[in-house]
């Protein structure tokens, strides 16, 4: 198990890669799936063998209330289907903190429950905000549970400017779930998690 990294450091090397990956050109990103809430798009991922996955959808609220909803913290548990279990273990100063989560098993088990352990950061960028993670190797896991890790990954949200009341939000996932599991059906249940991130979402602003 590795000690607890140095929160600024991270902190600022994990803005600039999300930062990174928000420049990417349309070009490079490849659509993998789109509903009424949300398009998902998809490149090979810089970090490992897997997807970084692109998602964006326009929600009705402001940023702040939204962040709320997506980063660490009381609300994401009672509307986020897909998270079983979270803790804070460590919070440090400047919106940092390292949360221990759990998910629930995906399409028919296939892909058995999950357990992470990542650093969290939320920041302000443009207008609005920006809320970001990287999984460490810290603490003991958990029986039932197969540990995966979260590259860089991220939510920006920021108003947009001809709809008062409406936020863009853009997310980059590159989860690598371990443990011996069908390429294809990653791929799958990250697509359809993250479109159903968005339409969970929403139902949990309106409420």
């Amino acid at each position: 198990m590795d000690p607890l990294p140095s929160p600024a450091p991270l902190a600022s090397k994990l803005r600039n890669t999300l930062v990174r990956y928000h420049s990417v050109g349309d070009g490079e990103w490849r659509m993998a799936k789109k509903t009424k809430d949300a398009t998902v798009w998809r490149k090979p991922s810089e970090e490992f063998s897997g997807y970084l996955y692109k998602a964006q959808g326009v929600v009705e609220d402001v940023t702040n209330r939204i962040v709320d909803h997506i980063r660490p913290g009381p609300y994401r548990l009672d509307w986020d289907s897909l998270m079983t279990s979270m803790d804070i273990m460590e919070t440090f100063e400047e919106n940092c903190c390292v949360m221990r989560y759990t998910t629930a098993g995906q399409l028919w088990n296939i892909i058995a429950p999950r357990e992470f352990v990542d650093f969290s950061y939320t920041t302000s960028y443009e207008d609005g905000l920006l809320t970001c993670g990287i999984s460490l190797d810290y603490g003991e896991v958990r029986p039932n549970f197969v540990r995966g890790f979260n590259h860089p990954c991220g939510w920006f949200c920021v108003p947009v400017k001809d709809s008062p009341g409406h936020s863009l939000l853009t997310g980059y996932i590159q989860t690598e779930l371990r443990g011996m599991l069908p390429q294809s059906a990653v791929d799958t249940a990250m697509s359809c998690t993250l479109a159903n991130f968005y339409s969970d979402l929403k139902k949990a602003l309106k409420t």
